[in-house]
């Protein structure tokens, strides 16, 4: 400033008038150098970088300049400039310096922070981030960076060490553990839900109480975000994980094979002693034929070590329809390509009810995939629901209209007799 204020004096200009001129000029000058400064650092150097990137094999340096990391670091350089051109101007260089400095606070800032999440980026191309996610860590780590940044930015404005505001934080704590109240039960969630690997992102979950019903697709410090079924979002606060109960179905897709629990509602009206007709017709099922010689020999060996008079059917053992049945499905299942074979496999009989008796199926697909699972289970019931009549049962159903009109019209035709 001085060199370009005794150049303007010597050009004739008034002293008074050119410390104005000058002042201006070095303003001026330090703007431009400023722009020069900015405009090489990003068309140069960062299209060096970037093309240097480009040409490499790693691939966290392409997450980098994705991210803009490299970008956002020219805008130091202004920064930078302003700051050692300050003393030029005495006056005000206190000012100067403090905002050049609470711009440098806050462009670290950002770039700490785009750099944070490039490396959440970076984290997330590993399997491990589906176990063991840290978005949650990482917002925690920005929300510390910008206490201490607004800290180091307040201590600038009234220039006082930063020292003496933090030892005052002991008294604001009650305020900060309200202000930050869900992020402190987000981050004591996060901890729970990572260290006792309660959910993952790719998880299936349910959780009626939030209406979530599908996959876990994003972990965060205050919520877990579950992608329904039907395709809409559902977003859970991350202590709600811990403090209410919920469903995870990786134990189920881990272990391959998905629960199939169905009964079918038998008429007991329909259950009965097998004759020799029905015995004669089960023995031509490809399923029972081995089933039927066996169960007949161990019966009569039975009623003849016990000396159990046939004549009549209460006596002694002898087959049913519906044990025949049950031995039919369990024979089914284990020959059906879609059961896991590995896995609990039984047909039993629940309490019987109003609606009759329940013939109950547990067993598992050896699939976990929705689609194909509805498909076995449908095919399974399907065919069940054809064959009971072949044993003389009658599957269990509340009168419809189609009956009621059925006994009407009947009722009607023996009227018509009578008369």
């Amino acid at each position: 400033m001085d060199f370009i204020h005794h150049w303007i004096v010597n050009l004739g200009v008034d002293a008074d008038i050119a410390i104005y001129f000058s002042t201006t000029l070095t303003i001026i000058l330090v703007a431009l150098l400023c722009i020069v400064a900015n405009f090489f650092t990003k068309k140069i150097v960062v299209r060096i970088i970037s093309h240097m990137v480009s040409k490499s094999k790693f691939k966290w340096d392409d997450v980098l300049l994705k991210r803009k990391v490299f970008h956002k670091l020219s805008h130091i350089v202004p920064a930078i400039i302003i700051y050692y051109f300050a003393p030029t101007f005495p006056r005000y260089q206190h000012f100067i310096e403090n905002g050049a400095n609470i711009y440098l606070i806050i462009v670290g800032l950002i770039i700490m922070s785009t750099a944070l999440d490039a490396f959440n980026d970076i984290y997330q191309t590993y399997e491990i981030s589906k176990i063991r996610p840290i978005k949650g860590v990482i917002q925690i780590v920005k929300i510390v960076m910008g206490i201490l940044g607004i800290i180091l930015i307040i201590s600038i404005l009234i220039n006082k060490s930063p020292f003496i505001l933090l030892s005052g934080l002991g008294a604001l704590s009650a305020v900060l553990m309200l202000v930050f109240k869900d992020s402190i039960l987000g981050l004591v969630a996060g901890v729970q839900l990572s260290a006792n690997d309660m959910v993952r992102v790719g998880d299936w979950i349910t959780m009626p109480k939030h209406g979530a019903d599908g996959d876990v697709i994003e972990i965060s410090l205050h919520t877990v975000k579950v992608q329904n079924f039907d395709k809409t979002i559902t977003t859970i606060p991350s202590y709600s994980l811990i403090s209410d109960s919920f469903i995870n179905w990786r134990g189920m897709q881990t272990a391959g094979g998905r629960r199939i629990k169905r009964s079918i509602f038998i008429d007991v009206n329909s259950i009965s002693f097998c004759d020799n007709e029905m015995i004669n017709r089960f023995r031509k099922i490809q399923f029972l034929s081995d089933y039927i010689d066996e169960r007949l020999a161990e019966i009569e060996k039975y009623n003849e070590t016990h000396h159990i008079d046939r004549s009549t059917p209460v006596n002694g053992r002898a087959l049913t329809n519906i044990g025949v049945f049950r031995a039919y499905i369990t024979n089914y299942l284990n020959h059906h390509p879609g059961i896991h074979k590995g896995m609990t496999l039984m047909v039993r009989q629940l309490e019987p009810t109003e609606k009759g008796l329940p013939v109950e199926l547990y067993c598992f697909t050896n699939t976990t995939d929705w689609g194909e699972y509805e498909t076995i289970q449908g095919d399974i019931f399907d065919h069940l629901f054809a064959i009971a009549p072949e044993f003389d049962l009658r599957i269990f159903q509340n009168p419809s209209g189609h009956d009621f009109k059925s006994i009407n019209n009947e009722m009607k035709r023996l009227t018509t007799l009578e008369h």
